[in-house]
């Protein structure tokens, strides 16, 4: 549910509530006290130099352990970076804003140990070309750690995400809650190692956002799509 621009990065559509009211509404909505356990599993392995897709407000800053050194920005919104301001001033190592466009990274191949996506890959209009430019930058071995909304396995959540796609997608910044996630990640050609789904309890979000947590490791997998 982040926000990104029409450009190929996050946002889709131009105007004063994509680019002045979502983020903050964003920040509230992803803030809650019932985001918080799903942000602790996707930061907690993370190492090194970590690339966050669409970084936000900067709600992983306070997730991410000792062993990340920097955090290097993939955040098309300038709202949302003004309002990570003071969290980036508490984290207190480097945190860049690198990058608008989480299709185009400007990065060397295998730069990076970690890539974390949480609420973003199911927004990023170009997911595809978005996931490629990740496993560029990681490194052999490296991780992606991601928390999403993705396509439900079960036949009656999907149909409620089915009818409700069209109003959630340009009120949610162009957020889809009918992507396969991980079947994305995997064509990616990353091996994923975890992929474990829930119906979310998060009361203004069901009965139709089906989140998936999910680690995919860089390894000897092509890309399929």
């Amino acid at each position: 549910m982040a926000a990104h621009d029409a450009a190929g990065g996050l946002i889709a559509g131009a105007g004063p509530w994509s680019e002045r009211v979502l983020p903050r509404v964003v920040d509230l909505v992803l803030s809650e006290r019932v985001t918080r356990p799903w942000r602790e599993r996707a930061c907690a392995d993370a190492v090194g130099t970590v690339l966050e897709i669409g970084f936000g407000s900067g709600l992983n800053l306070p997730h991410y352990r000792a062993g990340v050194e920097r955090v290097l920005a993939a955040e098309p919104s300038d709202r949302a970076w003004e309002i990570a301001g003071e969290r980036i001033a508490e984290f207190g190592r480097p945190v860049e804003r690198v990058s608008p466009d989480a299709a185009r990274i400007p990065l060397p191949d295998g730069s990076v140990d970690t890539v974390v996506s949480t609420w973003s890959l199911c927004t990023v209009p170009d997911v595809r070309a978005a996931l490629a430019e990740a496993r560029r930058v990681l490194r052999p071995g490296g991780a992606l750690h991601f928390v999403e909304h993705s396509r439900a396995p079960e036949k009656g959540v999907r149909r409620v995400q089915d009818a409700i796609q069209p109003v959630w997608g340009p009120v949610a910044g162009g957020c889809h809650v009918t992507r396969d996630v991980p079947g994305l990640v995997r064509a990616a050609g990353f091996e994923v190692v975890t992929d474990e789904a829930y119906l979310t309890r998060f009361p203004p979000a069901r009965p139709w956002a089906w989140f998936v947590v999910g680690t995919g490791r860089v390894g000897t997998g092509r890309p399929t799509g």
